[in-house]
């Protein structure tokens, strides 16, 4: 069976991304050699794009980054700059035997040290992971994913289509999610306006979806290349932008991973037809049913198209009373257990 099909034709508003951004974690930086020791997470800089000055509170502002945490710098040909990774390296990892690794990737306005809580490092030290996390070139470049608002993550048009554009037309095998709160005023936090830049940015190349996604990959080929990681028991997770980044990777490439996770992802398209092609592939979602930036409607759309296809394992959790950001760390413990079940 196939879910009927619909494209969303409002999507996103900048409302609900402003309400995202609050949210996201925007941690210092720390510039380190493109060899990549570790080194102090003092920044000379804030990643382009990213939001500097914020005051220090609870997901909404710089946070201290994990002593546990390296933060690296790799260089990308590409587009010739320096860009940051963070890794944490489990001490229960050895030169001579294969490790798993965690893919872990943020959300619109975040950065490299976004999901690098304390609750997923010390998970991940028990579990003897190799945790990584990609910046995905900047703050806003949706891992190649398909963005909301249109090429850059701009918001929608006033006629509904990305960046004035004509809407496209309906996709053979996308489920139609209901829109965040059309209403609702723009959300600015309690200090103020976002900073400029967060959201779009005139800077920004045309195809940063494209680069998003090949720096994303250029990294964990890095951290292949220097640790013996198992690739039968390598995953995706992320949330929100990064979840919806990492439902795109986990369709498009599903050699390269054991399992998927997705936290609130802002997928507001179900790709169905793309879900049709990884039956076998293990997929845990997690949202909160007070989430008023990415609906409940969202996640519940995308279990809903899994176990129609079906998916021979998907994991659906609703957090009651959770919200945008507090599914980030409420089932960690869960996710890791999820991650553990399953190897390629």
């Amino acid at each position: 069976m196939k879910t009927p099909t619909v494209v969303l034709m409002n999507v996103l508003r900048v409302g609900a991304l402003a309400g995202c951004l609050q949210l996201a974690a925007v941690y210092p930086l720390a510039q380190t050699p493109a060899g990549g020791a570790q080194q102090p997470a003092t920044p000379p800089a804030p990643p382009q794009g990213a939001p500097a000055g914020q005051a220090p509170g609870r997901g909404r502002g710089p946070q201290p980054v994990d002593p546990r945490v390296q933060i690296r710098m790799h260089h990308f040909a590409q587009t010739n700059e320096d860009i940051p990774y963070a890794l944490f390296v489990s001490s229960k990892v050895k030169k001579d035997k294969k490790a798993p690794m965690i893919v872990t990737l943020h959300g619109i306005g975040g950065t490299h040290t976004t999901m690098m809580r304390p609750k997923a490092i010390d998970l991940a030290e028990t579990g003897g992971y190799i945790l990584l996390a990609p910046m995905g070139y900047n703050p806003r470049g949706w891992y190649g994913a398909p963005a909301p608002g249109g090429r850059r993550g701009a918001p929608p048009a006033a006629n509904g289509a990305p960046n004035g554009a004509t809407p496209a037309p309906a996709a053979p095998n996308a489920a139609a999610v209901p829109p965040p709160n059309a209403g609702a005023a723009p959300a600015q936090g309690r200090r103020g306006a976002l900073p400029p830049g967060l959201l779009n940015n005139p800077n920004d190349p045309p195809n940063l979806r494209e680069l998003s996604e090949k720096e994303t990959l250029e990294v964990i080929e890095l951290v292949r290349k220097e640790f013996k990681v198992d690739d039968d028991r390598t995953y995706v997770m992320g949330h929100s932008m990064g979840g919806a980044g990492a439902l795109y990777l986990a369709i498009k490439y599903p050699q390269r991973w054991a399992a998927a996770a997705a936290l609130a992802p802002a997928a507001f398209t179900v790709d169905a037809q793309g879900l049709s092609k990884i039956p076998k592939m293990p997929i845990m979602l997690v949202h909160g049913d007070m989430d008023t930036v990415v609906p409940v409607s969202v996640g519940r759309a995308w279990a809903a198209a899994m176990k129609a296809v079906p998916l021979k394992t998907y994991h659906y959790i609703e957090v009651p009373g959770g919200d945008h950001g507090t599914v980030i760390d409420s089932h960690q413990a869960e996710l890791f257990a999820f991650f553990a079940k399953h190897k390629q």
